[in-house]
């Protein structure tokens, strides 16, 4: 059975998945709704929260639910045993596995809508957005797919960049490009050989030619994309033929930087909202997923959607 994509996001979602299931959410001030202190983590003089288990009621009116895509999933996780095997290694994989994709970009543009970024990123701030183990996890799932160190030729972009980008200790390669909000973090990030100020929700064109980039990276960040198919086009774009698109989000986020889908789903819809930007967009092969939570329960998890732009003859 092919895993067939719902889309209409009930007012009232149930607890997708239940992959990291946390404590019931209630009010709490700093002008974020629904959660508790249990769900919150300061950074700075920021505010991250889970963006789990939020009652946040959006509209699609565009099709079933995404519980009822998720229940007829394809591959050997069956209707009634969806929910229970979620919980077990290797369940996030499955999301993206046979899905057949409606004919058209099934969201709106009120599910892209959030606040300006203008103000949040006036100021530089030198914190993370994950936990340390999570921030490991993904330093070690770089070393594993991204080019070995000074590889002749490679050229790395690294988008919603800030002052630190995770990549491995050492890391160098012939040029690596900074794109983000702050230029006070840009200059602090000594990964990078060259960095862009660019707000992509404001102008999502890429300033780079065709066929630049072997990696792409995105660590956290995916989820305030307001024109998520305009970029992603952009990205295949610049990415050279096989070249490699990586983007990694945990359940944190800043309430006010997130789109109104993101804070109304789950971590699978999470994963599927994200492949369906590489399937839209055109240019890639299909999107895969990859759960590289380093402690379920216990830390922030971290998830991989990603894909290749298609090779060309």
């Amino acid at each position: 059975m092919a895993n067939r994509f719902g889309v209409k996001l009930q007012s009232r979602l149930p607890n997708l998945a239940g992959i990291y299931p946390f404590s019931t959410p209630i009010a709490c001030t700093n002008s974020v709704q629904c959660c508790s202190k249990a769900q919150t983590r300061i950074v700075g003089k920021r505010r991250a929260i889970r963006c789990r288990n939020i009652h946040r009621r959006v509209v699609l009116g565009i099709g079933v639910s995404l519980w009822s895509q998720f229940m007829s999933m394809a591959g050997n996780v069956g209707a009634k045993s969806f929910v229970a095997s979620a919980r077990q290694k290797g369940a996030i994989e499955q999301v993206l596995k046979n899905v057949e994709w409606p004919e058209q970009f099934p969201f709106k543009d009120e599910n892209f809508q959030r606040s300006s970024d203008t103000l949040f990123y006036e100021m530089p701030r030198f914190v993370t957005h994950i936990d340390d183990q999570a921030i490991a996890a993904l330093t070690k799932y770089y070393s594993e797919v991204l080019p070995s160190s000074n590889t002749p030729g490679v050229a790395v972009l690294d988008m919603c960049s800030s002052w630190v980008s995770h990549y491995p200790a050492g890391f160098k390669q012939e040029r690596i490009v900074g794109m983000g909000m702050n230029e006070e973090e840009l200059k602090r990030n000594t990964v990078l050989t060259e960095y862009v100020v660019q707000d992509l929700n404001n102008n999502p064109k890429l300033p780079f030619g065709d066929n630049t980039f072997d990696v792409i990276t995105n660590v956290v960040s995916v989820d305030y994309l307001t024109k998520p198919l305009d970029v992603f086009k952009e990205m295949s774009r610049v990415l050279k033929p096989g070249g490699l698109a990586i983007m990694s989000f945990s359940n944190r986020c800043f309430w006010t930087k997130a789109i109104s889908i993101w804070t109304s789903t789950g971590d699978a819809d999470h994963v599927m909202i994200v492949g369906s930007y590489f399937h839209y967009a055109g240019g890639y092969e299909p999107p895969q997923a990859v759960d590289i939570s380093p402690n379920p329960g216990r830390s922030d998890p971290m998830y991989i959607v990603y894909s290749r732009k298609i090779a060309t003859a």
